[in-house]
């Protein structure tokens, strides 16, 4: 009697050491959007999920209005319910390691949006932000008279490479803002006065600005280094 006590506690041990099949699915899981602007995904305690284990899950979702829909995607998971209508589908969903988002499609600026998190992804990088374009101020007029300015009116002489967003104030009908440099060739209307806006990109190199019709008096010069 005593081997075959051994052999039952033996098999007991094992079946609590067996794990769970692969692909065996956790959960349940159940999400809500509407009737008002409100968007959750719950697990069975009621409990708000943000983080869960990757792995395969049931998902029970409410959809209780008409303008709004639960819209679940990530990694290797796009499932959603219809705008306009409401209903109760269970879906059957994999989870892998990365990160998911919960919206409602229509209203996903104004809030109703969630982000969640199955296992520990790496960090999500930061974009580095583009250099806004730098402004400078051009006019010519209204007498024989040309200048090219920093924002502030400053007089410039170098100007670093990058881009640069250029005002341009043309008060004269008898000439006009030229600008011609290494991938620049701008201009204004001889006859036209007013004020328009460009947006360049300047490099390295000598960048001319004159008058087309003085081009030998009405000038001027900075340098792009």
């Amino acid at each position: 009697m005593r081997p075959r006590g051994l052999a039952v506690l033996a098999a007991s041990v094992a079946a609590v050491l067996v794990p769970v099949a692969y692909g065996a699915v956790a959960g349940p899981l159940q999400g809500t959007v509407g009737p008002d602007f409100t968007i959750d995904l719950q697990d069975a305690t009621g409990a708000n999920v943000n983080q869960l284990d990757p792995g395969t899950y049931q998902i029970t979702v409410r959809d209780r209005s008409i303008e709004h829909n639960f819209h679940l995607f990530g990694p290797g998971v796009n499932e959603t319910t219809g705008v306009e209508d409401t209903e109760t589908v269970t879906w059957t969903v994999t989870f892998q390691e990365g990160r998911y988002t919960l919206q409602c499609d229509p209203h996903a600026l104004v809030g109703m949006k969630r982000r969640l998190v199955a296992g520990n992804p790496p960090p999500e990088s930061t974009p580095t932000p583009k250099p806004k374009p730098v402004k400078l101020l051009a006019t010519v007029g209204p007498k024989a008279t040309i200048s090219l300015r920093s924002a502030t009116g400053a007089a410039l002489k170098t100007l670093k490479a990058g881009s640069y967003t250029i005002t341009v104030r043309d008060r004269t009908k008898v000439h006009n803002f030229h600008l011609v440099g290494k991938g620049v060739n701008r201009k204004t209307g001889k006859a036209a006065v007013g004020t328009v806006t460009w947006n360049v990109k300047l490099v390295k190199g000598a960048l001319r600005f004159f008058s087309d019709q003085s081009p030998t008096k009405v000038k001027g010069s900075v340098t792009v280094g």
